[in-house]
């Protein structure tokens, strides 16, 4: 019983850090270039240096990155937004911050 208890625990921790394993800063950085890059009006190197890694993380944290990517791109739709972009979008945001050193090339 202790050792089923132990797998399902494991099962879980497994499954929710999937997703977080699972994003991708260049997948997020195409997903920018293909969906949002002309209606934002300004390529993603531009859309990522709006904050920094710290003020990207705090509003991911927050659970308003999607909000945020609406008010930097008000021309975006927000049907446009898929839930499973956020974590790749803020991947590519964080990585390609205004603080980081970083440039993407898109």
């Amino acid at each position: 019983m202790k050792l089923l208890k132990i797998a399902i625990a494991g099962s879980l921790i497994l499954g929710l850090s999937a997703t977080t394993l699972l994003a991708d800063a260049t997948k997020g950085q195409k997903l920018f270039v293909k969906k949002y890059k002309s209606d934002c009006g300004f390529s993603g190197d531009k859309f990522a240096a709006k904050h920094s890694q710290d003020e990207w993380e705090a509003i991911m944290t927050a659970g308003k990155f999607k909000e945020e990517l609406l008010k930097i791109c008000p021309k975006v739709k927000e049907a446009d937004v898929k839930d499973k972009y956020i974590q790749h979008l803020y991947d590519f945001s964080y990585k390609f911050a205004n603080d980081s050193g970083n440039v993407p090339s898109c």
